[in-house]
This record gives C-alpha cells, structure tokens and sequence, in this order.
C-alpha cells in the first residue's frame, strides 16, 4: 500500500518561565541518557554544565558535549537550519530536545516544528515545567502561563519539595485543570525519568576499550553508583502498561480508543496490525499528548503478525486502558463484507499517516483547542 518512511528523529520542547528550572532538567537528562544521543537547541548556553574538559570541538554556535550530545545556541529565525544540521546522518542523534527562552511562546515554537518541511523530525511532544513555590506569583505576573499549560503534553510540576503536601495536592489540581488531557508529574530538582521523552537507545553508545573522558562520566562522579541523590525511584512518578494481541485491531474501534484515551496518558508507542485493513503493512504507532502518527512498514517475511503497544501516563487506570484495547481486537471480516468496506474502516488510520506536503491536521486542531 504505502512504502515505509526512514525513522525519524522526535523533536521534544522544553519550555517554562525563568527559574522554573528548566535548565535543571535538561542537566539531568544530560546525565542520566544512558547511551542516547542527545542533540540540545537552547537560546543559551549560560547554566548548562559545560566543562571545558568535556567539550571536544566548538564550531559556530554548535558545541560538542561528547559521546553525541550538541548543542546549539540559536533564535527561533535559525530553528530549521539547525534542525537540517542536527538530523544529518553523520550526527547519528536519537533525540532533539530544544530548551525555550524563559519568555518563549511554546505554541509558536511547536507550530514552527509542525510546519517544518524537514522529512527527518518528528513532533516528540511539549513539556512545560512549573515552579510549583512560585506558581502563583507567576500566574499573576504571566497570565499567559494558562495557555502555555493548555497546549502541554507533560507538565512536570518542579521543586514540590518547597511546598506542603496539602499545597502540592491543590496545586496539582490547579495545574490538570488548566493542562486539560496533559500528563502531571511532580518532580524535585527537574528529576524525571528520561524515558518518559525519549526511548534509550538500543545500540551501545561506547565500546570497552580505553576511551576520553566523557561529559556524563564528569557529571556521575559525585554519585559512583550512577544515581543522583534520591533518583532510585523516579519510575514511580508515572505509569507503563504493555499490550499484546495476536488477533488484529479493528481500525474504526481502534481511532475510537485513541479518540478517547484518558486524559494523563502521555504516549502510545508501539506496532498495530490492522489484518484485512492492510496485509501488506504493520503500522508504527507513534503519539504522544494529542499528537498522533502512524508509519506503515511492510512484514517481514515469517514476522509473527502481532499489535504491541506500549503506554506511559501519570494517574492512568491500567486494568481499563487494557480492556479498551481488547475490545478493539477484530475477527477476521465476515465473508459477505465488501472489499470497499474493509477498505473504508482504514479511512482513520491512513488521515494520520504523513503524505507529502501533509497539513497535519489533527496537530493543527490541537493547537487551535
């Protein structure tokens, strides 16, 4: 049916008004990428943790952190330049993620990424990181942090250790009722799991052979064991739930089911079998926030033919994401069903597969929500 696509490089914005910590964040994911490659945009490069040890070349604005991670200091005019930089195929990065100015419109930003007619980028989501002490006198001084928050796919509500308990709880109901279907995860000192952004890689980032210095080993050397201070169980500020089905997805009740998914579900990754939709093809699934693609790639020949997801979310109810799934599961199509109509209950799946020169509606309609 339809050829399949290169992998494409998911780009993640990281926006939030200064001193909501940011940057922090971006240090810790730095630290903990795990073999990931990690290409930086930022406005600048003041707090980022870049030792002069560490940094192996410098050209332009492009600094090299080592073992893959860049970073480049730009405005929002130079965005698509860098980007054709940072997808090249010589860079080999496994993710992108841009650090907003403090004063950024986060909207303008993803809508520059969704309109970008770089073949190599993929939207990979809006993280809006608060200051849960000075939420509220931010609020008064930005009113326009109510917008920022409802254009989020993940708000990470940061330095909750400033705050009570009984202030984090209404403060969190204060933030999920202004990010609407938006993840809330409550972190301290910008520490979450890196893989709610971004999947590790799966090729080793260093052989065992004698090797330079790098900038994650400066970062881990006041934590020996490879954790940062009370990181142990960053797991448990969201949730994951796998599904796996040997009998195909009926294409109409499947878009009903991503039509519909719970608000606090961040992601959807995985490969969904459609059977008599398309027997060609099995179907990358990629969503994340109210961002939604699907990229066709032929079966291999003697691959077991199987729908397998994975989804990440904070508050999610795990027993009925798994229920709603199973009843998206479809027979074979009675024998009497027209070929028309095997072919029409694909019309949903196939509006969120990228075409040339694709408008990308469904992002469009988010933004516009």
């Amino acid at each position: 049916m339809i050829p399949p696509r290169t992998p494409q490089i998911p780009v993640v914005v990281l926006a939030g008004f200064l001193g909501s910590g940011k940057t922090t964040l971006l240090n810790h994911l730095l630290r903990n990428r795990e073999g990931t490659r990690i290409g930086v945009i930022v406005n600048d490069f003041g707090a980022i943790e870049i030792d002069a040890m560490t940094v192996s070349g410098q050209v332009g604005s492009t600094v090299s952190l080592g073992n893959g991670c860049l970073c480049c200091a730009v405005d929002a005019s130079e965005l698509d330049t860098f980007l054709e930089t940072l997808t090249r195929p010589s860079a080999r990065l496994d993710v992108i993620v841009i650090e907003a100015s403090g004063l950024a419109e986060p909207q303008e930003l993803v809508r520059m990424l969704l309109a970008s007619d770089n073949p190599h980028i993929l939207y990979g989501g809006l993280v809006e990181v608060v200051d849960a002490a000075e939420f509220d006198s931010t609020r008064r001084r930005h009113p326009e942090l109510d917008r920022h928050l409802a254009v989020a796919d993940l708000v990470v509500l940061n330095k909750t250790d400033r705050v009570g308990e009984a202030e984090r709880k209404r403060l969190r109901a204060t933030v999920a009722e202004l990010s609407g279907p938006a993840a809330v995860i409550s972190a301290v000192h910008g520490r979450i799991d890196p893989e709610l952004l971004f999947d590790p890689a799966l090729r080793p980032d260093h052989e065992d052979t004698v090797r330079q210095l790098t900038f994650e080993d400066l970062l881990r050397e006041e934590a020996p064991d490879g954790h940062e201070g009370h990181e142990e169980h960053l797991h448990a500020a969201y949730e994951s739930v796998d599904f796996t089905s040997d009998i195909p997805m009926d294409p109409r009740r499947f878009m009903e089911f991503l039509d519909s998914r719970p608000d606090g579900l961040y992601r959807i990754k995985g490969f969904a079998d459609f059977g008599a939709g398309d027997r060609d093809n099995t179907y990358a699934l990629h969503a994340v926030g109210r961002f939604l693609r699907f990229v066709p790639r032929a079966w291999g020949r003697g691959e077991q033919r199987l729908t397998q997801l994975v989804m990440i979310g904070a508050g999610i109810d795990a027993e009925a994401l798994l229920a709603g799934l199973a009843a998206c599961r479809a027979d074979e199509p009675a024998l009497d069903e027209s070929a028309d109509a095997v072919e029409r209950g694909m019309w949903g799946v196939l509006r969120y597969v990228q075409q040339e020169a694709d408008p990308v509606d469904v992002q469009e309609a988010a933004l516009e929500a």
